[in-house]
């Protein structure tokens, strides 16, 4: 009879131990459910304006003196500006990029100082957060040179000459449309407008008779296209002190040849050796068939000198 008595009030007392137990468990999810609903989830991203820019200039030289294999003295330059200025909301993106380059290099055996770079570039997409890293967005882009351009070739007798293509704003490009943003963060995002407007305007001057210049027929200073506009950046460390980035832009006119998709992607690759130096790599690949029927390929392999604010 005592261990009977013994067990049952063991059973008693571990059940009133159950009991408290779930009793404390049921008020910690409370608490937490509390907390949850009470406190918002602290957004990772700062509220407002936020900037950052970065001046670069990229320096290459060669020099020959008696050098058996043949080789020709150069010297070259690229001056760069990077800026983005960005704002934030709970519910509200707007990214904004400005891109502007100028290069020239000389070589010894050319009279002429000729340009490796030359480009303005806006860049602006504007975004309404849907559900997850999904937004509605709306973009603006902008592409433009600064400096006359040249066809370089040579005379009967031999002569270098050069003959001028291109000025300055023309041709400048002007695509906007609405879309869809794919947003994890800055250094990864993808934009898709299915109704995009793209505008080419050039110097009327250039063009020629029977002939398309950049797609502008003789005797017009503008070419509208509706297409489909397709944008990506991702930006990533590839080995320590070294960051990729690359940007890629593809589009598709649905008034001509649909299949026939444009399409500029880029790379860069930055080796950082202290606060102010790097070594960079620049790859630019172009496929327009209004303005060169093949690819255009760009290379720039050199010491930069960085001040970033």
């Amino acid at each position: 009879m005592k261990n009977a008595l013994t067990i049952c009030l063991f059973c008693i007392s571990m059940l009133l131990t159950a009991q408290e137990s779930q009793k404390r468990r049921e008020v910690k999810v409370l608490k937490g459910a509390i907390r949850k609903s009470i406190i918002p989830k602290r957004d990772p991203i700062p509220k407002g304006w936020r900037s950052e820019g970065k001046i670069s200039f990229l320096f290459n030289q060669a020099a020959f003196s008696n050098w058996v294999a043949g080789g020709e003295n150069s010297i070259s330059g690229t001056l760069g500006l990077h800026y983005d200025f960005n704002y934030h909301q709970k519910d509200w993106d707007w990214d904004n990029r400005v891109i502007v380059a100028y290069g020239l290099t000389q070589t010894r055996n050319s009279k002429f100082t000729k340009k490796t770079d030359d480009r303005f570039e806006l860049n602006s997409v504007i975004g309404k957060k849907g559900r997850n890293h999904w937004f509605y967005s709306g973009f603006l882009n902008f592409r433009t040179q600064i400096t006359k351009g040249f066809r370089y070739t040579t005379n009967e007798n031999g002569k270098e000459i050069r003959m001028e293509h291109t000025n300055a704003f023309s041709p400048a490009y002007v695509s906007f449309g609405p879309g869809v943003l794919w947003k994890k963060n800055d250094n990864f995002k993808f934009n898709i407008a299915p109704g995009t407007s793209k505008v080419t305007i050039v110097d009327d001057e250039f063009t020629l008779p029977n002939e398309e210049y950049f797609g502008v027929v003789e005797g017009e200073s503008v070419r509208y296209e509706l297409g489909m506009y397709a944008s990506g950046y991702c930006k990533f460390p590839l080995l320590n002190n070294v960051i990729m980035e690359n940007v890629v832009n593809l589009y598709s006119n649905y008034l001509e040849d649909p299949k026939n998709v444009d399409l500029d992607y880029s790379v860069n690759v930055v080796m950082t050796i202290n606060e102010y130096l790097s070594t960079t790599i620049n790859f630019q690949t172009i496929y327009d068939d209004n303005a060169f029927k093949g690819f255009q390929t760009r290379e720039v392999l050199g010491l930069g000198v960085n001040y970033v604010f």
